[in-house]
């Protein structure tokens, strides 16, 4: 908010500067357009929008490794899980009490990144091209 603060003081004051009556015209630099002031602006909110999209463009690499980071996490913890399963199926066995759970053998597997990477490659392929693709109107007999 100081940001807005300082530029109502001093676009406030600029314009009252110029507009006040008993001031010499030596004095004012910008008459009434203004266009000094206008120059002043446009330049600004250039430089502005700038900084801006290069904040946001640092922000989404930041955002992306914090993505790829998580998905590391996600993946060692995936193959943690898997381990623990294997481990006490091999428990229950060792002391006689296993019994088959189809679930829980698909989820000793290991996961495959790149099996992974993959099917949402494709996916994302498909959806793409659904949106894409043109839609035929309806035919009327």
């Amino acid at each position: 908010m100081a940001f807005v603060y300082v530029h109502v003081v001093w676009f406030g004051g600029w314009i009252l500067w110029h507009v006040l009556p008993g001031l010499p015209q030596s004095v004012r630099i910008d008459p009434y357009p203004f266009q000094f002031l206008t120059f002043v602006v446009s330049l600004e909110a250039i430089f502005l929008s700038t900084f801006i999209l290069i904040s946001q463009n640092r922000q989404n690499h930041i955002t992306e490794l914090r993505n790829h980071l998580d998905l590391q996490i996600n993946l060692l913890s995936e193959q943690e899980n898997s381990k623990v399963l294997a481990m006490l199926e091999a428990l229950l066995r060792f002391h006689g009490l296993v019994q088959p759970d189809p679930e829980v053998a698909s989820l000793e597997e290991a996961t495959q990144p790149d099996m992974l990477v993959q099917q949402i490659e494709q996916t994302l392929e498909h959806n793409q091209q659904e949106k894409t693709a043109p839609t035929k109107p309806p035919q009327t007999p």
